[in-house]
């Protein structure tokens, strides 16, 4: 973390130059610095770091976990998030290039009545890894986004967040086009409900987009995300276009898209989320390093952008 207090000329080109570095990596620590220079600054913003969702790291030519860990790290990425199974594999790649594994994408029917199997093996492989849980949760017996299933819910809920407790894990509910959790406002639903602390919400762009019904302003976003913020672990991100009706539309690479994202990250900046951000690259196809690139690119004019408007203000 930045030091509270101002910096001498010397000591901020230092830090301008570590800022630099560190944005490399992933992390958006710019607009800090430059909360920091400004005379009578008070505390510098935390990094949010980025990482690649592993839906944008796999193609012919990166199939494996070791040319998948190389890629992101050669592009500046913080880390991943995963899809098991391959759980071990992985974290052996990514600890020998420094990376995190900041989510594991893994799902719960409410159904069940209990936590499946494959939960539990997962959470117990993630022990002590700092690795948030990304839940989605379905239902056939219960309606998309319907109340009616709450009750089972928790009761299911319940067990997941205190079997992660126990493995100093944190559960974040992913809201999915589709499945019963649906949207955001679902997953603070549950949320609340279940009331455990190390299980909160995620705001994935490209599915509130799919749902929200021509409901995608700024104003509808920002409330949501006010909604959201206590119990806000994750968020995704992409480039999107404003409208669109399919996933082609909806997920893009970061530079693409008719979306505001830099709107978006100054909401969350605002309201102070200061957690993960992942990218989405879900469908999008072709070359992979090329894709990440791309995005990882935009994300670095997206940081340098808000630094800007920070110090203007």
């Amino acid at each position: 973390m930045p030091r509270n207090r101002l910096l001498s000329r010397r000591g901020f080109l230092k830090s301008a130059a570590a800022a630099g570095a560190a944005s490399a990596a992933g992390h958006v620590i710019t607009a800090a610095l430059a909360a920091q220079a400004a005379p009578g600054a008070a505390k510098a913003a935390p990094a949010n770091p980025f990482f690649a969702m592993d839906t944008g790291i796999k193609d012919g030519k990166h199939r494996t976990p070791q040319s998948q860990a190389r890629m992101v790290k050669e592009l500046g990425y913080a880390g991943i998030s995963y899809t098991p199974p391959g759980i071990p594999a992985m974290l052996k790649e990514l600890d020998k290039h420094n990376l995190k594994m900041f989510a594991v994408y893994v799902g719960q029917s409410i159904d069940q009545g209990t936590c499946s199997q494959r939960l539990k093996d997962t959470i117990k492989q993630l022990k002590g890894r700092d690795t948030i849980i990304w839940l989605y949760v379905t239902s056939k017996k219960h309606k998309v986004s319907s109340p009616t299933g709450d009750d089972q819910a928790v009761k299911v809920l319940r067990e997941v967040a205190d079997l992660a407790a126990a493995s100093n894990l944190r559960v974040a509910l992913y809201p999915h086009a589709g499945f019963w959790v649906e949207r955001v406002e679902d997953a603070v639903r549950v949320a609340r409900k279940v009331a455990r602390k190390n299980l909160g919400a995620t705001f994935n762009l490209c599915h509130w987009l799919h749902v929200a019904g021509g409901k995608d302003d700024h104003k509808s976003m920002k409330s949501l995300l006010k909604l959201a913020m206590p119990h806000l672990f994750l968020v995704s991100i992409n480039g999107a276009d404003r409208g669109g009706k399919g996933w082609k539309q909806l997920i893009q690479t970061l530079d693409r898209g008719t979306f505001d994202v830099a709107a978006l990250l100054k909401a969350l900046k605002e309201m102070g989320y200061t957690g993960p951000i992942g990218l989405q690259h879900y469908g999008i196809g072709g070359d992979a390093q090329e894709n990440l690139k791309r995005s990882i690119d935009a994300w670095r004019k997206l940081a340098s952008a808000g630094a800007a408007r920070k110090k203007g203000d």
